[in-house]
């Protein structure tokens, strides 16, 4: 079949296909230097969805193109094999039932999430400055190293720090209150095993246990990315990846912002593919920006509706294009005196929000800040 079909030919949508012309796609060969459904989004005001099944239906024809090309290898082909590979709905169900989850130590905001952040996908937490993001990348790093015998991953984390935020006195205290209170635990349930996992969880090890990278600038921040993959096959303890903040050096007089969405996109299909094929869990960690006139907020759901007044005003940075990068995204706020995550975008959990506090042991429970439950027992 010829490769350089033309894009009316596909059975797609007349928006879909007025939107892929306008972006200068006529045929699927066009198609076959997109990189992903992430890329393809970007550059043509698709929903991740819809491009999706744009390259699912133009895949054949990519196929053929790439393989006159040379072989089915490149971008190309590989793009074509994520996006045609199938698996069935209960695997998809299995999967989510059975998926590794990393607590936050904040009892009501692991519930929103389903337990706590999910591996194998991403999480964005978007939230002004103040509200604690740091912190809970903070807190999250050390948490990815709780031991299995309390229930916890025991693994490591890698720290990329973009705006020299990373406080390691204020790490050092976190640490200290987690080893303090996995010993309190240990000795309450009289559990050798537990008891064993705690002595063997000191500050140095919880330390040791976090890879911390600072970048400078975008260019710095695209490499770390770029060399991630070799560096967990060097470490495959690793576990969790926090970006603090995501978002930092693409906002910082970025004058080519055609550049800029094309190495956005090429970013998040890259930390998506690490992700899936890695399973673990990547948190980024994104700034808010001020958009007047929208009155639109967030989505509707779970009882509880978006913080209309701080969405109406404040939205993540980087606009729609990169809202599909993440698979969870939650908005962090301030709600009459407290901070609050309300979960905004997830494909398995409700929209629905929670209270949560940063206390002098670190991300807690609200409750008398933070109840015993919110830990690990």
């Amino acid at each position: 079949m010829d490769p350089r079909l033309d894009i009316v030919g596909l059975p797609l949508s007349p928006s879909v296909r007025h939107k892929l012309q306008c972006a200068g796609f006529r045929t699927t060969a066009e198609l076959a230097g997109v990189a992903g459904p992430v890329e393809l989004a970007t550059e043509a005001q698709l929903t991740h969805e819809e491009a999706l099944l744009v390259l699912k239906l133009a895949a054949p024809h990519r196929v053929a193109q790439a393989g006159q090309a040379g072989g089915g290898g490149g971008p190309a082909g590989a793009a074509v094999a994520a996006a045609t590979a199938a698996v069935s709905a209960r695997q998809i169900l299995e999967r989510e039932e059975s998926a590794t989850r990393i607590i936050t130590f904040a009892e009501e905001l692991d519930a929103v999430l389903g337990r706590g952040v999910e591996t194998g996908t991403i999480t964005e937490f978007c939230g002004v400055p103040g509200v604690g993001k740091t912190q809970l990348g903070m807190q999250l790093a050390l948490d990815v190293q709780l031991p299995r015998a309390f229930g916890g991953v025991e693994g490591q984390a890698v720290y990329i720090d973009t705006e020299g935020s990373f406080m390691l006195e204020r790490l050092c205290q976190m640490a200290d209150a987690l080893v303090a209170h996995l010993a309190r635990v240990a000795a309450l349930k009289g559990d050798p095993a537990k008891a064993a996992a705690a002595a063997a969880l000191t500050r140095d090890a919880l330390l040791a246990g976090i890879h911390y990278f600072r970048v400078r600038d975008h260019i710095e921040q695209l490499a770390a990315v770029e060399l991630l993959p070799s560096f967990l096959a060097a470490n495959p303890a690793v576990r969790l990846v926090v970006i603090d903040s995501v978002t930092f050096h693409f906002r910082q007089e970025y004058a080519d912002m055609a550049a800029r969405t094309r190495q956005l996109a090429q970013m998040a299909q890259q930390l998506m593919a690490l992700a899936g094929e890695r399973d673990i869990a990547v948190v980024l960690m994104n700034q808010v920006t001020t958009k007047l006139g929208d009155r639109g907020g967030g989505g509707a759901g779970g009882g509880e509706a978006a913080p209309a007044d701080v969405a109406a005003r404040l939205v993540p940075a980087l606009g729609d294009s990169w809202a599909h990068a993440a698979t969870h995204r939650v908005i962090l706020h301030w709600h009459e005196g407290r901070r609050r995550a309300f979960l905004y975008k997830s494909p398995t959990q409700p929209a629905r929000g929670a209270e949560y506090a940063v206390t002098k042991d670190g991300v807690r429970g609200a409750r008398r800040g933070g109840s015993k439950r919110s830990r690990p027992a």
